[in-house]
């Protein structure tokens, strides 16, 4: 049974940082790359950064290079994503899950919600 909690959003800012967590079934963490998402009102889901199983691959999308940093330690079963400079524009909610996910077929966390003020 696949088990999705994310944590740590909030209001901030704008140029302030927040970390967001997500803790994951041992079984569907364990043998897939990872990802975070996010989806802002109006707007379809789309993907922020994914990370390979052994943490040594990263991607992001345009709109955060550099800004955000993903990560994940495979003892705790966790990704995390490190959000610095966040601009009003990083305000959604965000999820994490499988790299590819799809917003249909796969189940979804309720996310965590990020709001960032100008």
């Amino acid at each position: 049974q696949v088990h999705l909690v994310e944590s740590g959003g909030g209001l901030v800012q704008a140029g302030g940082s927040l970390r967001l967590s997500c803790a994951a079934s041992k079984s569907f963490f364990s043998v897939r790359a990872m990802a975070w998402y996010r989806q802002a009102t109006g707007k379809r889901r789309e993907w922020v950064a994914s990370i390979s199983l052994g943490g040594n691959v990263k991607k992001y999308a345009d709109s955060v290079e550099g800004r955000f940093t993903i990560s994940r330690n495979n003892v705790k079963n966790m990704v995390a994503l490190q959000m610095n400079s966040l601009k009003p524009e990083d305000t959604a909610v965000y999820y994490c899950n499988k790299e590819s996910a799809s917003t249909r077929d796969d189940y979804w966390g309720q996310g965590t919600q990020v709001t960032v003020s100008s």
